[in-house]
């Protein structure tokens, strides 16, 4: 089964443009395949293997004078003493397309470019299956709550393996792999429990206090850990917006997961069934609108200028997007029926920020768009930008 990647055509323009590219995304989004697919001519190496892993530790400059150029090297953040010799062969060589970088830990992975690589690399960010990825391959994936469920891990579709079988054994593997890299941590059963716990907060402001005395650890820990689960991609935390006509204003971020299939796995759910009647599908909703358009601005290159707003008095906007110097107020309900009601605090936002009406947008759980007075009903099926924005 192949699902043509968004991402595919800015990563082979930018492979013209630079020496290298550093794509990252979170472990099992697609990475590996993506790059056999744009550059079948390259060599491909993958330093999980630890008889290489070895060879490039000891010998970095025999290991890359093997190889030569035209080389993709996946988890490359293993080896970060490797990325000074990767320089001087692009200092001597300058030319594009040379090496192809990429990792699962985006920390790691950027610490060494900063250090080694800064102004010789184009970094790309590549998610797991967007809604319209999924849709151009096949239309009938498109069943909100089993999207909700399944998430968009690319393994699950192309081996068809069910959710309540993938996301455990990912979940295991994340952390043995990935968590005892970043930080020692001692009580894997807590980590997994703070993850739950991050997965029945989805869609609300970050409590880290409160978070970490429901996960019986101190906020420092719950901190490291947010920020261990942010740089490997299963969390996003949406900032507020502060450039606004209110004084007293939320200043927590809201916590979301790049993928709600694991969000839904974390929360026990065992068929898409359930979401009907569960008490957050609406924040599950939420949690895939807004990862969606992340995805969408990840696939061309753009880092997302999003944010939320929320007052003292609750009123709240679930999107704000800054695009081509205008605003867009981006209301989401998991409702499959147009209801103008929806339009409410949109249009108290308006109020105080004279944003126009024409950038005022319902994201909704039905399937036709529709533009009224006030502002646009957006079906969840076609929120890709455009014509989220247009």
């Amino acid at each position: 089964m192949y699902i043509q990647r968004q991402l595919k055509e800015k990563l082979l323009y930018l492979a013209t443009k630079y020496p290298v590219i550093t794509l990252t995304g979170a472990r099992q989004c697609g990475k590996s395949t993506l790059l056999k697919q744009c550059f079948p001519d390259y060599k491909y190496i993958s330093l999980e293997d630890l008889d290489l892993r070895q060879i490039a530790t000891t010998d970095p400059r025999g290991f890359l004078k093997n190889f030569g150029s035209k080389l993709i090297i996946d988890e490359a953040q293993y080896v970060p003493t490797l990325f000074s010799y990767i320089q001087t062969l692009v200092d001597t060589k300058n030319e594009p397309g040379m090496f192809i970088l990429s990792g699962s830990q985006n920390f790691l992975l950027l610490e060494s470019i900063t250090q080694s690589l800064a102004g010789r690399t184009a970094v790309l960010r590549l998610n797991t299956f967007s809604i319209a990825e999924l849709s151009s391959f096949n239309p009938q994936l498109l069943d909100l709550n089993r999207l909700l469920f399944t998430g968009g891990y690319p393994r699950i579709y192309d081996f068809d393996i069910h959710p309540t079988d993938f996301y455990p054994s990912y979940i295991q593997t994340y952390i043995e792999r990935d968590i005892r890299l970043l930080r020692n941590i001692n009580d894997l059963g807590k980590f997994i429990r703070f993850l739950k716990l991050c997965a029945a907060r989805t869609g609300q402001l970050l409590n880290t206090a409160s978070l970490a005395n429901e996960a019986e650890i101190t906020v420092p820990t719950s901190n490291a850990w947010l920020s261990i689960l942010e740089s490997s991609y299963i969390i996003y935390l949406l900032k507020p917006y502060y450039n606004n006509y209110n004084k007293r204003l939320i200043k927590s971020p809201k916590l979301y997961f790049h993928d709600t299939g694991l969000a839904s796995s974390l929360l026990g759910l065992t068929s898409s069934e359930q979401l009907s009647t569960h008490y957050l599908r609406g924040e599950l909703f939420e949690n895939l609108v807004i990862s969606e358009y992340i995805k969408s601005q990840y696939a061309i290159g753009i880092e997302p200028a999003i944010y939320f707003w929320r007052d003292s008095n609750q009123n709240e906007v679930d999107l704000l997007i800054e695009s081509n110097t205008q605003l867009y107020a981006i209301e989401i309900k998991s409702s499959a029926t147009m209801n103008p009601g929806f339009f409410k605090t949109l249009k108290t936002f308006q109020s105080l920020s004279n944003i126009k009406s024409e950038n005022l947008r319902v994201v909704y759980g039905g399937d036709i768009d529709y533009q009224t007075e006030t502002g646009k009903f957006v079906s969840w099926k076609n929120m890709e930008t455009p014509p989220l924005l247009s």
